[in-house]
């Protein structure tokens, strides 16, 4: 019996490390313009395809985007969420973010 618990114990710590190395590589793939953009799904939709009144931002220019989202952050665009939003983004931050943006189609 003890010998089945640890053939057990053994596969299943194999199969985690497993799981854990697919997960890494998974995150890997990602770009940083990619992960940034997360926090832009709550409004504007996954990927940027707003399903209501806040405007989609999946497949728009990179240099467009780009120079919103620093009119944004730096107050020349009004908006409530906007401006909060950007505050903590440097300028390759957005960039990244707008590249990402523009990836999509």
């Amino acid at each position: 019996m003890r010998q089945h618990w640890m053939f057990f114990t053994v596969t299943l710590a194999g199969l985690a490390g497993w799981l854990m190395l697919a997960a890494v590589g998974h995150a890997e793939q990602m770009t940083r313009g990619q992960m940034l953009s997360v926090a832009c799904a709550g409004c504007h939709g996954t990927d940027g395809k707003s399903p209501g009144s806040i405007p989609s931002i999946s497949g728009k220019e990179a240099a467009v985007l780009e120079k919103m989202l620093k009119e944004f952050r730096d107050g020349k665009l009004e908006s409530t969420m906007m401006i909060r939003h950007m505050k903590g983004y440097t300028d390759e931050e957005i960039k990244q973010i707008a590249q990402y943006f523009a990836s999509l189609k």
